[in-house]
Formats: C-alpha cells, sequence, structure tokens
C-alpha cells in the first residue's frame, strides 16, 4: 500500500540527489564503457580521490544552482534503479511514498511546449502556488532513475511509442513528448505528422522525432472496444450501443509498435454511457442489464484475446496503466488542496484497477506490465486542474496539471523499457 506524505529535510535531500547521481552515473559506466557494475559505494571509492571529489562537487552544484524549469535535461543516465534486487522487476515501483523535493522538478515547461494542452498549463491559467510541482515519488525499495532526455531520445531511435486510451492517456502522452523535447536543440525537427492541433476529439496523433526516426502516437480509444449504431426492435432509450466482444475499429494501427501503453476506465461511469443512452451488446444481444463493471470486464476479456493474437512479443513490449484516482466529492464538488493527503480515503483502491490485474493475466504469451499507478495517485489531491484550465467555469478534479503527477508515470515506464533493452 502507498502511504502519502514523507517530507525530507535538507540533508536527505542531498543523500537522495547524491545516491540519485550516483547510480545514473553507474548506468553511464556500465553502458558506455562496458565495466561491470560497482556493487557498493566503497566500489566508488576504490576509484581514486579524484572521482570521489568530482562526484561531491556535482552534488553541491545540483543542491546549490537554481533550477529552470524547461532545462530538465540532467547530466546522468538511466541506469537499474537502486535496488537491493537485480532489475526494475524485482521492485515494486508503486509502492512508496512521496518526498519533497525542491531541487528536481518541473521537468519541462508547458508554456513553450507546443504539444501540452493549454487546458492542463495550470500555472498559465492562473495558479499562484508551485508546491504540487515539487514532490518526488520514492519507491520503498528503490529509487526511479533520474530523466535524461537525451539520452531516452538515443536509446529510443527508430522506435514507434503508442498511447491508446482516453484523455488521461492523452495527458501521459503529451507529458511524455514535453519531456523528451527538452533533450532536442531544434525545435523544428519535432511535428505533428499531419499538421494536426490537440484537440480532445481527435482520434489519432503523431509527434515525430525526426532527428532520431522516433515517432510518439496517440490514439483515442476510450473504451478499448467497438461502439455501434442502434439495432433493430432496441428501446426508445437506446442510442448507441457498446460491443463488449469486438475490438475498437482502429485497433489494427496500434499492432506495428515497440512500445504500447494502454487506459481506460473514465468512460465507464453511468453517466457516459447508461444517461447518453449507450448500452452493452454482445452479438446480436442487447445487455440492458448489465452492470458496468460486468462490461469492463467482458472488454478486457476482448482485449486480452486481441493482445494475444495479434502482438508481437519479440518486438512490442505492452503496458496497461491503472484507474488513475480522481478527487470528486459527492461525484460533483471539486476542490484541489494546496498539498496532498495526509490520509488516501480508500482511493488508493478502485473496483476498475482491480479487473485490469486480474485482466492482464490472461494475455498469454504476451507479458504485460501494469503500471498501477492508482495508489500512487491516490493522495494527489494537489495536483489536479480544478479551476485552472481554458474553460475555468467547469471545475476539473480529474485531469492533471502539466508539468505534474503523468511526469512521474513516464519516469517509471522508461524505467521499464530502457531497462529492458528497448
Amino acid at each position: 500500500m502507498a502511504h502519502g506524505l514523507s517530507p525530507s529535510s535538507s540533508s536527505d535531500q542531498m543523500l537522495a540527489l547524491c545516491k540519485r547521481g550516483f547510480f545514473g552515473w553507474k548506468g553511464i559506466v556500465k553502458t558506455h564503457l562496458g565495466l561491470k557494475t560497482f556493487q557498493s559505494f566503497n566500489g566508488v571509492l576504490a576509484v581514486g580521490s579524484s572521482l570521489s571529489f568530482l562526484l561531491v562537487l556535482a552534488c553541491a552544484y545540483s543542491l546549490l544552482s537554481p533550477r529552470v524549469p524547461q532545462q530538465a535535461d540532467v547530466a546522468t543516465s538511466y541506469g537499474l534503479p537502486i535496488s537491493n534486487s537485480s532489475s526494475v522487476t524485482d521492485c515494486n515501483l508503486f509502492e512508496g511514498s512521496w518526498i519533497q523535493d525542491q531541487g528536481y522538478y518541473p521537468l519541462y515547461n508547458s508554456s513553450i511546449c507546443p504539444f501540452a494542452e493549454q487546458g492542463f498549463d495550470c500555472l498559465a491559467n492562473g495558479r499562484r502556488d508551485q508546491g504540487y510541482l515539487k514532490w518526488r515519488w520514492k519507491p520503498k525499495d528503490c529509487t526511479i532513475p533520474i530523466f535524461n532526455a537525451r539520452l531516452v531520445l538515443e536509446k529510443m531511435r527508430g522506435k514507434r511509442i503508442v498511447f491508446v486510451g482516453d484523455s488521461l492517456s492523452r495527458t501521459q502522452w503529451e507529458s511524455l513528448v514535453c519531456m523528451l523535447m527538452t533533450g532536442v536543440d531544434d525545435k523544428r525537427d519535432v511535428y505533428e505528422v499531419n499538421g494536426n492541433t490537440i484537440t480532445k476529439r481527435i482520434r489519432f496523433l503523431g509527434i515525430r522525432f525526426s532527428s532520431y526516426n522516433l515517432r510518439v502516437d496517440f490514439y483515442r480509444s476510450v473504451f478499448l472496444v467497438q461502439t455501434g449504431s442502434v439495432p433493430k426492435r432496441a428501446p426508445k432509450r437506446v442510442k448507441s450501443t457498446l460491443k463488449l466482444d469486438k475490438m475498437d475499429d482502429i485497433s489494427n494501427e496500434w499492432i506495428d509498435s515497440d512500445v504500447l501503453i494502454f487506459n481506460s476506465g473514465h468512460w465507464w461511469t453511468p453517466s457516459k454511457l447508461f444517461e447518453m443512452g449507450c448500452y452493452f451488446q454482445v452479438g446480436g444481444s442487447l445487455k440492458l442489464g448489465m452492470p458496468i463493471n460486468t462490461g469492463f470486464k467482458m472488454a478486457l476479456e476482448t482485449w486480452a484475446s486481441w493482445a494475444a493474437s495479434n502482438l508481437n512479443t519479440k518486438r512490442t513490449t505492452v503496458f496497461f496503466r491503472t484507474f488513475e484516482s480522481s478527487h470528486w466529492r459527492n461525484f460533483a464538488y471539486c476542490k484541489v488542496t494546496q498539498n496532498p493527503l495526509i490520509t488516501t480515503r480508500g482511493k488508493e483502491r478502485n473496483a476498475l484497477s482491480d479487473i485490469i490485474l486480474r485482466a492482464v493475466k490472461k494475455v498469454a504469451p504476451v507479458p504485460v506490465t501494469v503500471l498501477h499507478v492508482t495508489p500512487m495517485c491516490a493522495s494527489r489531491s494537489d495536483a489536479h486542474v480544478g479551476t485552472w484550465s481554458d474553460n475555468p467555469s467547469v471545475p476539473d478534479c480529474s485531469h492533471w496539471c502539466l508539468p505534474g503527477v503523468p511526469d512521474t508515470w513516464n519516469e517509471i515506464l522508461l524505467s521499464y523499457i530502457l531497462n529492458n533493452d528497448h
């Protein structure tokens, strides 16, 4: 279970940052020099006093130098997370706590990232407090590597990353694109492949980093399965259907990918389904009395069957992100707090997330990594868009400010990807 807050002292911050810098340096040694990784800090001391001196200087400089938001690229590398385990997969990255970190975040400036929606740029939309930007996720048994945009771009050269899901998936997509853009010198080399601007309803958006032949794409598929028209002799209240046994008709476009990240959940509500006249359908039969959770379970079974039949496990690494905690009160009242919650009020668990956790086990022989963000987001009532959007008259306690919490999802995602040699 994730814990809420764990404020750190200045000495704790120095120790954490020095450890992150050391293990980032370790990754560079391992990757670029072909040397064996040191097993303890004593091994570093053996290299010589000069290296130790440089390490101390680097830590001091990192703590004392001001952080400019748009200059997120740092001179450290992705190595294995700090852990007693041998790999990232042996450490539960989603069990931990949020620690105050005044020196590292934010990773980018949304106002100068052309692919960040104005509606998610809370600072530009008038939010004055910046405390929500200064929390770092610290797993219990390891540490997430420091993000290095240039190294990620180089390692992902020639690849295609695909996000599939709802607007929360688009938010994570925007976050990753903005993070990677901090490592690009000529911003003109990054563009949307069809010249489209980001809108809420567009079904496809593709960003190309031409200098690296890298694509980062987003497909809007809020249910993952097909929507259909009204069947014959259906009751008048039925305006459309959700075909639980058929994948979205654009699913073939997701197959040709190196990294594939799914999410779904926020549209599986009465207000988005039954109150809009949308009911479940299996084969030619309407399922008017089927509960939403049962429909979601059937849809994920269809997704699991599709993944097992269509994805090339030798190429494509698959992720599924769980439901992100929203912080509405009685589904109507939205209050963004100034700090994360001390107690999570049961939001660390969610029925849809539990269904996802069970569904991924049925995708054999395709390995699926679950990005189980539900517990870690439960306390972050401070990081939602609230009234700091492009439509302040409609408060929002579902979506997240950018930069913000989705950046941490991507740091974890990249930890998995790069340590699996993709």
